[in-house]
């Protein structure tokens, strides 16, 4: 716990500010204020920007005051400090190009940023043991409808919390964010400034719940925890903004019960009313300490402040109720401390799977359990080009609109998760991946399997899907580097891997061969730092319909693995890719055969298959003659053999 304030964090509830727009406003500060006077004190990028200008109104860029007015934003900081802040945001809520980009100073983004984290290192320097955070907001566009990218923004993130790294801040914070593919870039640039200036500081993340419940797009409070809970570098997770804390209440709640992290947790001062065509927040300090209250003692919430609307007079009260208390015996402080001995959020140890609540994938909508009552986990298998005739006839004519409605019927059929595969010979993997993968990021609100053997592909797929995917698939079939090129991707993406129990030699196909290549493989996934549950393994389904002497007891050999290894590692799952057993058959024997290998082997602890669910039948509803065919065909039964 080598940070300042990890180690306050550890001690007591800490105590963020308030609005920063407010109280700008009430400081009105002149039009010259937000102009760059081309005779002012500037030099580099600054001074160019100011001559190209030429004496524009900027009006409504808070940030560029870093600049013109830091007297203005240094007072503020002291105000909140001096009503008991423990730790003040940067003035740097818009400081990306794409914010800046409105205003035409898009090269500005490291010079403000720079300028913001020196303001408040100043005020935090003139009192004791307060800290400095360095704030970026979600910009004025949004990743997963198309309006801006991924890499764009990736880039203009690392390039302002570089510069805040740069200025002495004591931690990161991607705030107000709506969008989970915008926080998955927040996060990966995080991580590249952190690395690119050798300093490493606790990264806290909070998303906005719109009063419908969700985040602007739709996501779920779940589907955005399942996500960032992928990642070590966030040590503390929460909401601000949109609503009042009366509306925050059900999703803190949720987060006390279901987060690992710390939770952080600043509302509005109340919904605003309109009084003379401005926005007014009522909430007063009291109320506003009273929810704080609350939140703190029956939710565990660590981090308490304020949004928008809220001013010293709200931070002086959420002080004197909450601030400086010690973390107690709540559910939610206990579930932290057993996920992360020694508060060590970098560790990815077994003490943290027990601890999560959320097991599972997300798409940008949705959370979606690894464990089904009374069920698997579903893998549609038509959205790949190597299994679905249809697919593939789409994907050559380029149909984008009805492979998206395959995909949704998948989703109608039951699918729990989507297997995606764009593999196809003669066309560019990463182009078709990216192009479809877009369309279901938006419209499928299942998570998404990403399958591709080429590590580019996977790359340019995770950089493309919101939530926590599954990436299929790593192996050991050209060695190591690959699958650790692989992994490294899932830890930095935030994801979940399948893994098939191939090796050097080829696949395996004994019971010893599968689970000794089972066990290389747990061992390079833990040893990346990824969690038993987010391993898929397969044990490889080889088709029963050839009659080939070398596979009659294939059947039994994955089964009886995928038991061996259900009783060495219960917290791995498991999958098959059950159509291959019956490859070679016609159609009805097909069902039939899939059926009974699937009932068999989820029998042994099969947690999950890659199936077409429609076409999967219980035994009850197959004759019982029929049936019994096909299982001594699976346990290579030769009942007629002497006949």
């Amino acid at each position: 716990m080598a940070s300042p304030l990890l180690e306050a964090l550890n001690d007591r509830v800490l105590v963020w500010d308030g609005a920063m727009g407010t109280q700008i406003q009430r400081r009105d500060p002149s039009d010259e204020a937000f102009v760059l006077d081309p005779g002012g004190p500037w030099s580099g990028a600054v001074a160019e920007a100011a001559d190209r200008l030429g004496g524009k109104l900027l009006d409504g860029c808070n940030e560029i005051l870093n600049l013109t007015r830091p007297d203005v934003i240094e007072a503020i900081h002291a105000d909140y400090f001096a009503a008991g802040s423990d730790m003040v945001e940067t003035n740097t809520f818009g400081s990306t190009s794409i914010v800046l980009a409105e205003y035409e100073i898009p090269e500005l983004v490291h010079e403000v940023s720079l300028a913001a984290a020196q303001i408040a290192r100043r005020a935090a320097d003139r009192f004791s043991g307060k800290f400095v955070i360095g704030a970026l907001g979600p910009g004025t566009k949004l990743v997963s409808l198309g309006q801006t990218t991924f890499d764009e923004l990736e880039s203009t993130y690392t390039t302002s919390f570089t510069a805040l790294l740069e200025g002495g801040v004591d931690g990161l914070l991607l705030e107000t964010l709506q969008d989970l593919l915008m926080v998955k870039a927040g996060i990966v640039a995080a991580e590249k400034a952190m690395a690119e200036t050798g300093r490493r500081v606790p990264l806290i993340v909070q998303v906005t719940m719109e009063q419908t419940g969700t985040m602007l797009l739709g996501s779920e409070m779940g589907a955005a925890l399942n996500m960032l809970e992928c990642f070590p570098s966030v040590v503390g997770v929460g909401m601000n903004c949109a609503t009042g804390p009366q509306e925050m209440q059900p999703h803190v709640r949720f987060l006390g019960q279901n987060s690992t992290r710390p939770l952080s947790v600043q509302p509005n001062a109340g919904l605003p009313v309109m009084e003379k065509g401005q926005a007014v927040y009522k909430l007063s300090p009291d109320e506003l300490a009273a929810f704080h209250e609350q939140f703190v003692t029956e939710f565990g919430v660590a981090m308490v402040g304020g949004c928008c609307g809220t001013t010293p007079a709200h931070i002086e009260a959420v002080k004197a109720a909450v601030g400086g208390r010690a973390h107690g015996t709540n559910a939610h402080w206990q579930k932290v401390r057993g996920a992360f001995p020694g508060f060590d959020f970098a560790m990815r140890g077994e003490e943290q799977a027990a601890a999560t609540q959320l097991v599972g994938c997300s798409s940008l909508y949705q959370f979606q359990p690894y464990e089904q009552d009374n069920s698997f986990l579903i893998v549609g298998e038509r959205t790949n080009a190597n299994g679905s005739k249809a697919f593939r006839e789409m994907l050559a004519a380029e149909n984008w609109e009805g492979l998206t409605e395959l995909a949704r019927e998948l989703e109608a059929e039951g699918s729990h998760v989507l297997d995606v595969c764009t593999a196809y010979v003669g066309r560019d993997e990463v182009r078709d991946m990216e192009k479809l993968l877009s369309a279901y990021n938006q419209h499928v609100t299942v998570p998404l399997m990403l399958d591709s053997t080429e590590w580019p592909v996977v790359e340019a797929s995770l950089r493309k899907v919101a939530g926590k995917p599954i990436v299929n698939s790593i192996n050991f079939e050209d060695g190591e580097a690959r699958t650790e090129r692989v992994l490294g991707l899932c830890r930095k993406y935030g994801a979940a891997v399948v893994a098939l129990t191939i090796d050097e030699t080829g696949m395996a196909k004994t019971v010893e061969h599968k689970v000794a290549v089972a066990e290389r493989l747990i061992d390079r996934t833990r040893a990346a730092g990824l969690p038993d549950h987010d391993l898929f393994l397969d044990c490889l389904t080889f088709t029963l319909g050839s009659g080939d002497e070398e596979f009659r007891e294939s059947g039994i050999a994955t089964i009886e693995a995928i038991r061996e290894i259900k009783r060495r590692y219960p917290r791995v799952n498991s999958i098959l890719g059950i159509s291959n057993v019956s490859f070679g058959l016609k159609a009805a024997a097909r069902v039939v055969l899939n059926s009974v290998f699937l009932a068999r082997a989820r029998e042994a602890g099969l947690t999950s298959a890659i199936v077409h669910a429609s076409k999967i039948l219980p035994e009850n509803q197959v004759d019982g003659e029929v049936w019994k065919i096909a299982d001594d065909l699976v346990y290579d039964r030769r009942v007629f053999a002497a006949g």
